[in-house]
């Protein structure tokens, strides 16, 4: 039987969500936890793959298991091996053709900026650090540039594996709770860095290094150095994936998961 779990976790002591050699990743964990759990080997797949530091509010995984278990019990069970910094927030099962990355119609990310004269000693793994003020009106009047369907090789990484640069942009919201800035993006899917990349350009805005405008000509130049430096994954969070196919048992209070895992009050 197939099984969907949500997962929440704290990217920092991570070398992202996949496996590797010699590192800690958090499907390593999570894999190494299923195996005592159910005491057999276990593959995982998730909705998207989260990078060195970057964390989750809600990561939507599924797996294939011969086991019969209660959703509590998936939930306490696996919570009671993995660390600390690794939580199942829901389980339940799920028809065979569920699948976390291909039947994903969205996937929404946060970031998290402290928008401070002075680092704070308590968010240096959980928000990106900018120390002079932004122009808010000015990245909001950017980001608007990025909607809908375009070539995103401008702040696609260059060890990025993506067939197709094309991806569809739903929304890029911008809020400010001073001394916080929340951007929250919305697409079918993203490059690898898009996100990072995209969030450093906002910020040359937002420090008047550039107009406005000039986002539009980076992305149309289509060229990854025609752009801003890759923010930090310290404020980066993925904080949901859409079905619209499945109805499975997600949180809606991503704030509160927030303030939970950063104490940063949204």
């Amino acid at each position: 039987m197939r099984i969907a779990l949500g997962l929440s976790y704290k990217g920092s002591a991570y070398n992202g969500w996949q496996i590797q050699p010699n590192v800690p990743t958090v499907q390593e964990c999570l894999e190494s936890s299923l195996h005592q759990f159910l005491n057999e080997e276990v593959a995982t797949v998730c909705a998207g793959r989260t990078d060195a530091g970057v964390h989750a509010l809600c990561q939507v995984v599924h797996l294939d298991t011969l086991k019969e278990r209660t959703n509590n019990a998936w939930v306490k069970g696996l919570n009671a091996l993995l660390p600390p910094d690794i939580r199942v927030s829901w389980a339940c099962r799920v028809s065979d053709d569920f699948h976390a990355r291909f039947s994903a119609k969205s996937r929404k990310y946060l970031y998290v900026l402290r928008n401070h004269g002075v680092r704070s000693p308590f968010h240096i793994n959980t928000a990106g650090t900018v120390f002079k003020p932004l122009d808010i009106n000015a990245m909001m009047k950017s980001s608007k540039f990025l909607l809908g369907e375009h070539d995103f090789s401008a702040f696609r990484s260059s060890q990025c594996q993506a067939k197709s640069p094309i991806r569809i942009v739903h929304d890029i919201s911008i809020r400010h709770s001073n001394p916080y800035v929340f951007i929250t993006f919305h697409a079918n899917a993203f490059l690898h860095h898009m996100i990072r990349n995209i969030v450093g350009a906002l910020v040359d805005i937002g420090l008047n290094r550039f107009e406005p405008e000039w986002i539009k000509e980076v992305l149309e130049s289509g060229n990854r150095s025609a752009s801003s430096a890759t923010f930090s994954p310290a404020g980066l969070y993925m904080i949901a994936a859409t079905y619209d196919e499945f109805n499975l048992p997600f949180s809606s209070d991503s704030w509160n998961l927030l303030y939970e895992l950063t104490g940063i009050k949204a």
